[in-house]
This record gives structure tokens, sequence and C-alpha cells, in this order.
């Protein structure tokens, strides 16, 4: 009797055990039964901009981003935002990705800079500077430096696709003063990289770096208030028809990332799509 009474408990405990297992992991789901939070950047965002509309989230020029995503305003932040949060979702500049978040596959494609490179990843945009018809010597020297052979190895060493892979050596110029550039948080990390290497070439040079948008650089190189403007994005016809002008500096993928802890690997498009617009709301609903 105290046999059979004890084999019943530790049946009972067993069962205990297994079932908080399957709750813990999701009940089977992929990802658990949670909703999902959505994790996108701002309007005038160069990266937003590319990112709505490679995925099809811009519908007849109308972002439909979901209502409840919650906004940030710089690259750095929604990585921040996903290491946070196990039940989050948001995109960044492929450069830009580390251990903190899990980029997840696209349509069976990993996000990496040989598929980028390929063609096989698809959500990928380009690396602008924006620049107007009058702009200074010292600054047009930089841009010599960003697009040589010395300027677009660091670009590839940041882990993005060179714009020009034929391009002659930089020597030194020798200018004294100060360049401000503005904009894209995303192009930003790599463009500072530029900045301290080209002010080891020139000593006297300063350079100021404004992480602001893409939409706010590209407005204050309008503006006059910057020298160089930097945009993930192309410009806008409205934009470049104000005798603004830009140039590929490299080329980025953009990276779909969750938290760490989430069991997805994989998303097609079409989820993508869903997700941010708010047709898809739970994990345990992507299969």
């Amino acid at each position: 009797m105290k046999k059979s009474r004890l084999a019943k408990i530790l049946t009972l405990s067993l069962s205990a055990v297994m079932i908080f297992s399957l709750a813990s992991c999701g009940g089977g789901n992929e990802s658990g039964d949670k909703d999902i939070t959505v994790i996108s950047r701002e309007e005038g965002s160069g990266t937003r901009d590319a990112f709505t509309e490679l995925t099809g989230i811009l519908q007849d020029d109308v972002d439909k981003t979901v209502d409840t995503a919650e906004i940030s305003n710089s690259t750095s932040v929604v990585t921040q935002s996903v290491a946070g949060n196990d039940a989050a979702i948001g995109y960044i500049s492929l450069g830009s990705l580390d251990d903190s978040v899990k980029a997840v596959k696209v349509d069976g494609v990993e996000a990496t800079v040989d598929n980028v490179k390929s063609g096989d990843y698809k959500l990928q945009r380009p690396f602008n500077i924006v620049t107007k018809s009058d702009l200074g010597e010292l600054p047009q020297d930089f841009i010599k430096f960003i697009m040589s052979s010395d300027g677009q190895k660091i670009v590839e060493e940041e882990g993005y696709i060179m714009a020009n892979d034929s391009a002659e050596n930089y020597k030194a110029s020798g200018l004294k003063g100060t360049i401000t550039l503005a904009g894209s948080t995303s192009v930003s990390p790599v463009m500072e990289v530029l900045a301290d290497k080209y002010k080891e070439l020139n000593s006297d040079v300063t350079i100021e770096i404004q992480q602001t948008g893409s939409g706010a650089g590209i407005q204050s190189t309008l503006e006059g208030v910057c020298d160089i403007g930097m945009a993930s994005r192309a410009l806008e016809d409205e934009e470049a028809s104000e005798g603004l002008t830009s140039q590929e500096i490299a080329l980025d993928g953009i990276a779909v990332i969750v938290n760490n802890d989430n069991a997805v690997e994989d998303l097609t498009t079409e989820q993508i799509m869903k997700i941010f617009t708010g047709e898809i709301t739970n994990w345990a609903d992507v299969k």
C-alpha cells in the first residue's frame, strides 16, 4: 500500500514537471504564446522608409506600420529595446548588428554581407551622402577620401559593401578647418570610423557628426546647417529639385531582429509585413 501511494506521488510530480516544461517552451509553439511587441523607427528615418517599401508595409504610398508600435529614434535604441524584451521584433542596419540580439533569416536567406552582395538577401539599401553644389574644398576632399580605395576598405572592414571597388589611393591634402555632417543613425557608425582615419591623415581638420536621422540630415544640408548629409535612402524628387545631389558610399542590409531567447529563426517577407501592420499579433501565430 505504501509503495503504491509513493508511486502515485512520483507520477504526479513528474507530470507537473512536464506540464511546467511545456508551458515554459510555449506549449509547443515556436516562440511561445506572447503578444508581439513591434519596434519601429521614427518617421523620416531612411531605415524605416527602405524597410517599409521592401517588405510591403508601404501600401499605395501609405506607411501601414501598426499604431501600437514602439517608436525608437536610433539604431542603438531599437537594438536595446529588442534585447530587453523577449517578445519584441525590430529592424536595424546589418552593419550595426551585434550579439545582444538575433537576426532572423528572411525567406530562408541569412542576413550576411555575402548574401547582400550576391542579391540573395533582398532587404538592402544604399548608404548615401548628400551635398549642395556650392560644397567647399575641405568637404570635397573628405568625400574624395571616402570614395578612395583607403576609404572603401574601411567601409568593407566595418561590415558593409563597397560602392567603388576600383578606386585610387588617397593622398593627404594638408587642408585645415571643420566639416559638419548630419543625418542617418545607420550611416553614422561607419562615418565616424572614416572621419577618425581622415583626421589621422589631416591633423588640422575637425569633423563634427550629428545623428539626426536621414530626413533631418537632408533638410540640414538643404538649409546649409551642415556640409554633408547622411542618408540611408535615396533622395525624393522634391529634394533633388531643390539642388541636392546624392552619392552612394556603401551598400547595407537591413537585419530583422528578435530577442536572443526567441525561438524563431526564419520569417517570410509576408509574415514580416503582417507583423508590422498588426495582422499577426502573437508569436504563437507565427508558423
